[in-house]
């Protein structure tokens, strides 16, 4: 079974999607080592007790990670059928977690909410899970 022959025709721009993600992942991590080296915050401690910033800075990141694993599965899920839909959402979403990290990198926790927007994504790819899960049922 030749696999390109499986996945729906646009499956290319998922995949672009989820390298995109990888390329955000990256970031906040590398955002989260020069911010420990900056704050002087050692391994493993997770949260500095003298610094608020460095916090939020790695905060954005592990919270990024938190939402991760379940976006990737609905993510997939919703590609397999819509993958254009599902592209678009991802890239919202992705998109997102970067406006979410810069609002946090203020300082400011308040201001992580700028990445809001990403719901958009979020709930829209689950909502297509949904409907792909309906659909194999024979629900509609």
């Amino acid at each position: 079974m030749d696999l390109l022959t499986v996945l729906p025709a646009n499956f290319g721009y998922v995949i672009v999607t989820y390298l995109y993600s990888w390329v955000v992942l990256m970031y906040l991590s590398v955002k989260v080592v020069r911010a420990r080296k900056k704050f002087n915050v050692e391994y493993p401690t997770m949260y500095s007790d003298k610094d608020q910033v460095f916090n939020c800075i790695q905060r954005a990141h592990q919270n990024t990670l938190e939402v991760y694993p379940q976006w990737i599965l609905f993510q997939t899920i919703a590609a397999l059928v819509y993958p254009l839909s599902a592209s678009v959402l991802g890239a919202i979403w992705v998109t997102s977690r970067l406006s979410y990290a810069w609002g946090y990198y203020t300082g400011d926790p308040a201001k992580r909410m700028n990445g809001a927007y990403g719901y958009i994504g979020f709930f829209g790819v689950i909502i297509l899970s949904i409907s792909v899960a309906l659909q194999l049922l024979g629900v509609f």
